[in-house]
């Protein structure tokens, strides 16, 4: 697998996570392959992790080369000292069109894995804005302030707007040409229609700090093929919401 360097210097490497890698192995997937191994591959020295993403979140990731910046990096995520952008797709109009939520989120107390709004939850802070509204779905930007286990997702699904793809807050149902393109015909050697977008649309597309020494990070990555793909058809088949 090929991973993106956005940033590296003798302190830390940035990459660009593809999505449905996972950042460290899990007790769940054991065997599948993960980031911060392919790095230790990669750079044939040991990589400590400093945040995570979701397995089927792609984008922006740090991870440090020695203890030290491993420990500056570390108190800066829970002083939260970092800024942290992410851009998503979700359903629905969304007004008003930015906003905070300040939900406190809560492992669920039953469902394995999942997360829940509840007043004695852990402090979460996101603030959202609507860069692109149609009529059945809306492109998001996020900056979350704090780093919650999926912050956004569960954020989100507590205001009605579910990000598209996502299996554990949403209808985890694939994003189609055919639901916002009228006349949609099948190509004649296609037997059945090929998703735009099957996994969590969720990118992380900056991440800003400052180093020990005092130098600025500002690392980003654009938006992936796939979820470009959903705008480019959207801009092309649903007709945007007044004000976009």
């Amino acid at each position: 697998m090929n991973i993106e360097t956005i940033f590296e210097d003798d302190d830390l490497i940035i990459v660009n996570k593809p999505a449905g890698l996972l950042v460290i192995p899990d007790r769940y997937n054991a065997m599948l392959p993960s980031l911060n191994k392919l790095l230790e591959e990669k750079t044939g020295q040991r990589i400590w992790v400093v945040h995570r993403l979701d397995k089927d979140t792609s984008g922006v990731i740090c991870f440090a080369k020695n203890e030290a910046t491993h420990r500056h990096l570390s108190i800066l995520f829970q002083e939260h000292d970092v800024l942290k952008f992410y851009a998503g797709l979700v359903h629905g109009i969304v007004m008003p069109e930015d906003g905070r939520i300040e939900s406190p989120i809560a492992e669920h107390p039953a469902a394995n894995g999942r997360m829940i709004v509840a007043k004695k939850g852990k402090l979460a802070i996101t603030d959202y804005k609507v860069a692109e509204q149609w009529p059945l779905y809306a492109l998001m930007q996020f900056q979350i302030h704090t780093g919650r286990t999926h912050q956004i997702r569960v954020h989100m699904q507590s205001i009605g707007h579910s990000l598209v793809c996502d299996e554990l807050y949403g209808d985890g149902k694939p994003f189609m040409l055919s639901s916002i393109k009228r006349k949609f015909n099948l190509s004649g050697k296609d037997e059945e229609e090929k998703p735009l977008l099957s996994r969590l649309a969720l990118h992380a597309y900056r991440l800003s700090f400052v180093k020990e020494d005092g130098t600025v990070i500002d690392a980003e990555a654009p938006l992936p093929r796939d979820i470009s793909a959903c705008v480019k058809q959207l801009n092309k088949w649903a007709t945007p919401k007044m004000g976009h």
